[in-house]
């Protein structure tokens, strides 16, 4: 997976097809939790371009987005937000795979 690296590349990869933004912060013990169940996602869903996104590196930006809460998962598609998982709880893999299957209803 990715790492962000400025504003401007996120302006680009939300103009793509099938971004997922993923919010994620090295203190952040949820988000260590599903960091080995990442990679099988990926996998499994390949038509999407995975990107993660550092809060603290990026907290303007998650202002801007109502990301309060980590690990949160972002979906783009030629621009728009297409749909959303965010939360501060803590995410299991199911919980993931049946957000990334109801992108394609």
């Amino acid at each position: 997976m990715e790492n962000l690296q400025s504003i401007e590349q996120f302006e680009e990869l939300k103009k793509g097809e099938n971004t997922i933004f993923v919010f994620s912060a090295d203190w952040c013990v949820d988000c260590r939790v599903i960091d080995p169940i990442l990679p099988a996602i990926e996998e499994n869903y390949a038509d999407y371009r995975f990107v993660k996104i550092d809060r603290d590196q990026f907290i303007d930006l998650c202002i801007e987005l109502d990301v309060y809460g980590i690990p949160s998962f972002l979906a783009y598609d030629k621009g728009y937000e297409v749909g959303r998982f965010v939360s501060k709880d803590r995410k299991t893999q199911q919980e993931i795979e049946a957000f990334m299957d109801g992108l394609k209803a």
